[in-house]
């Protein structure tokens, strides 16, 4: 099991997960965060620092976000990690109750 990074997160990119992962797993693109599953150990550390409830254990992804699995997977493969947490993006309280925002995701 790994954890997985879900649309709540584009247009937002709070990192007050990245703060507390224990293995350096966040990798950071232009307004979103993925998790690399071969660097993520199942801690669950970041699930309850997350402020708009984007990261789940990928068991308990919601069906219609189960997509972002994979795409956690192939994006974390050619982002770069952040292991620092840094302010979230300017606008990202405005964004952080909009619920369909996938057409946003910058790669």
């Amino acid at each position: 099991m790994t954890y997985v990074v879900t649309e709540s997160c584009i247009r937002c990119k709070y990192t007050d997960c990245v703060h507390v992962c224990p293995t350096d797993a966040f990798r950071e693109g232009p307004n979103f965060l993925a998790i690399g599953p071969d660097d993520c150990i199942d801690c669950a550390l970041c699930v309850a620092e997350c402020p708009v409830n984007a990261i789940f254990a990928d068991r308990d992804v919601p069906p219609d976000q189960a997509h972002f699995i994979e795409l956690n997977v192939e994006l974390a493969s050619i982002w770069k990690p952040i292991v620092r947490s840094k302010g979230a993006l300017p606008d990202a309280e405005e964004w952080a109750q909009v619920k369909t925002k996938l057409h946003l995701l910058a790669r």
